[in-house]
């Protein structure tokens, strides 16, 4: 006997301000039972300290998810200087306490430049790194401490937005797989006083900014109206910063049985959107890369 299905076939991204204490699994679970989507998944998690930008795709949103979870990221975290953490931000266990005393702001603006640009990191025991299949967090969490590789990312922009007694506020644009509590803890240690991550928002995920942002309440509210998937952003937007490639005709039927295809005026380079014009009307239907002899390849398609 065949399994029934469950769950809505609704496609879209909703960008959720993600509460602090809730976790990016709990996002998920909470966003696909107020939708009663069929699937639904994140696009790189945050921490349950951190607030803000949590992009989560809906339906045919999550073929397209991975050039979400390799974008970049800002964010305004708030360090607390002086303790330290096991896992680097406040959720941790205190370590250490030291005297901050009157640290001059210069000598931290100094200490900045070693945390931008392209950088080495260790990653915490308490992230999301996986070493034979299993989160290192969850090795953390059974006293199991593994030696890890430094890997390279890119700082392209790490500055204070504010500073007040043992309070650093900064504003860090990052690549993928840049760990803020890193960043603290390591220029805590710069400084000789130790720091943890106190408060963390993430603005800005690839395409999506605070002004795309939706709330529980927000869902709510609309669920109670019968337009909850006004909410949703087109799929389209996962890759909202790629140039467009519009198809029609023959090239749009060949491009759609996996064969590339040579289209005027497409880009020379990159990857790109793909729309198949229908009438007057263009229809997403995937992402596509240029090849070196300038045809369109399909790459991830809904057809």
């Amino acid at each position: 006997m065949a399994r029934r299905r469950r769950g809505r076939d609704v496609s879209g991204v909703v960008v959720l301000d993600k509460p602090r204490g809730m976790s990016s699994n709990d996002a998920v679970q909470r966003v696909k039972r107020l939708f009663s989507a069929r699937k639904v998944g994140h696009t790189g998690s945050l921490d349950p300290l951190a607030t803000g930008v949590l992009p989560l795709c809906l339906g045919n949103a999550t073929k397209f998810s991975q050039y979400l979870l390799t974008s970049d990221k800002t964010y305004v975290a708030t360090l607390r200087l002086g303790v330290s953490t096991d896992s680097g931000d406040a959720d941790g266990q205190v370590l250490e306490q030291r005297d901050v005393g009157e640290m001059p702001r210069q000598r931290i603006e100094e200490a900045l430049d070693d945390f931008r640009g392209d950088i080495e990191q260790v990653p915490s025991m308490f992230s999301a790194v996986k070493h034979q299949g299993k989160p290192l967090y969850k090795l953390a969490r059974q006293g199991i401490e593994i030696e890890r590789e430094a890997r390279p990312v890119t700082i392209y922009k790490n500055e204070i937005v504010d500073f007040s007694g043992d309070r650093l506020t900064l504003e860090v644009h990052c690549s993928k797989g840049t760990y803020v509590r890193t960043i603290a803890h390591d220029l805590g240690e710069q400084l000789g006083c130790g720091a943890h991550v106190a408060a963390l928002r993430r603005t800005t995920a690839g395409p999506y900014r605070e002004d795309d942002l939706v709330t529980f309440d927000d869902m709510s509210r609309m669920a109670e109206l019968g337009r909850l998937d006004e909410l949703l952003q087109p799929v389209a937007t996962t890759v909202g910063q790629w140039p467009t490639v519009e198809l029609a005709g023959a090239p749009a039927f060949y491009l759609k049985q996996g064969q590339p295809v040579l289209v005027p005026h497409a880009p020379t380079e990159g990857w790109v959107r793909l729309y198949e014009q229908e009438n007057s009307d263009g229809r997403f239907i995937g992402v596509g890369e240029i090849l070196g002899d300038g045809r369109v390849a399909p790459r991830r398609l809904i057809v």
